[in-house]
This record gives structure tokens, sequence and C-alpha cells, in this order.
């Protein structure tokens, strides 16, 4: 099994369908992009603990770009602390292919462009806990 270092970013890209949005104008609930940082919590605790832990808090969340069904996100995370049982925990989301209107050059509703420079739509940091009794790859810690 692969192992993340601690600090080492973990990345996962998908599509917003028309399934995740909520909004008028196709646009996608923030919190779909916490269910990404979720996920990349889970990898990244998979890779240090063997185990999937559990989401405690979050500390800081910041909703800066909107994101509508279409674009594609790069949802990335990497651990910057890790305690006892707690995993502090950084993660950004990023636009990487927006859906292109048809008021802005799009030739179809299925027109779309690939970013020059990614969009932060998000970022957050929070704390995760994998439990001692099921940290089974002895992950080295420090204390928290």
């Amino acid at each position: 099994m692969s192992k993340v270092a601690q600090g080492e970013w973990v990345t996962l890209r998908l599509r917003m369908g028309s399934h995740d949005a909520h909004y008028a104008g196709e646009l996608v609930d923030g919190a779909r992009m916490l269910q990404l940082f979720g996920d990349v919590a889970t990898e990244l605790l998979i890779h240090l603990d063997g185990d999937e832990g559990l989401f405690r808090a979050y500390e800081k969340v910041e909703f800066l770009a909107p994101v509508v069904a279409g674009d594609y996100i790069e949802a990335s995370g990497r651990i910057v602390h890790v305690g006892k049982t707690s995993r502090k925990m950084e993660f950004v989301a990023r636009k990487v292919i927006r859906s292109l209107p048809q008021d802005e050059g799009g030739f179809a509703p299925s027109s779309a462009e690939v970013l020059a420079q990614p969009v932060i739509v998000c970022q957050a940091v929070g704390t995760c806990v994998t439990p001692q009794a099921l940290q089974r790859l002895g992950a080295s810690r420090t204390s928290g």
C-alpha cells in the first residue's frame, strides 16, 4: 500500500452534473464541495492510518466562486498536523473546466472550455479523528 506523507496533496477530479445543481441557473450547492473534501479526507486517512476515520469539524470554510452543472472540479487536501488521534487538514477546490454558456461564446448547451488558470471555488480547514485502536498502519505520532 502506498502511503501519502504528511503535507502531500491528494486530488480528486470530477464533473458536476445536473443532479448536483440545486439552485436556479444550474448552480451547485456549496455543500457539494464539502462532500468532496470529505472524500479527500477519507483517502488521506486510509493512506495514513489504514482506516477511514471520522470527520470531526471544520474550523474555516470559504466559498469563493460559483460552480454550475458542467464544471469540472479538482478537490485537493493534505494533512498539515498529526496528533494522537486527530489529523488537521487543508482543502482547496478548483474549477479547471467550465461550462460555457451561449451568451459567453458557447455554441450549444454542451459547450465548455478548459481554464488557463484554475479558479479556486472553495477552501477549508478541518479536523478528522482516527481512534488509536483503528490506526493499523502505525503512522508516526506527535502530541495532540
